[in-house]
């Protein structure tokens, strides 16, 4: 099985894409609590890294900081429990370190074919 992406790929992105739109439209809430509800939902169900990159890029357009996110886990805790709350700040570190990789790996790929360019 292959990780690439394939055109087979895109009904179920794009449903996905969808359904978020979808929730941004029919919630009453402000975007910034519309995303800490999101990530507490993240972590109530121990999802991926890749969740939280998703809803961490969009947290950050709409001002969620790292005290936000410290505030939201802090407050879900006793709920959710340590286990998840400690899965979820482990998956949250693996999801940055694969942002901040893929965003090294696009400058050397720039610097790459500015170097061939010349």
């Amino acid at each position: 099985m292959s990780d690439e992406m394939n055109d087979d790929d895109a009904p179920v992105l794009d449903l996905l894409t969808r359904m978020t739109a979808d929730s941004f439209e029919a919630s009453t809430l402000d975007l910034q609590t519309l995303m800490l509800v999101r990530i507490a939902a993240l972590v109530a169900v121990d999802a991926a890294p890749v969740s939280y990159a998703l809803n961490l890029d969009v947290g950050g357009e709409v001002g969620i900081d790292a005290e936000s996110l410290r505030g939201v886990l802090t407050a879900i805790a006793p709920i959710v429990g340590t286990a998840r709350v400690a899965s979820a700040t482990a998956n949250i570190v693996k999801a940055l370190a694969t942002e901040i990789a893929l965003d090294d790996l696009e400058i050397a790929l720039l610097d790459e074919d500015d170097d061939e360019q010349s």
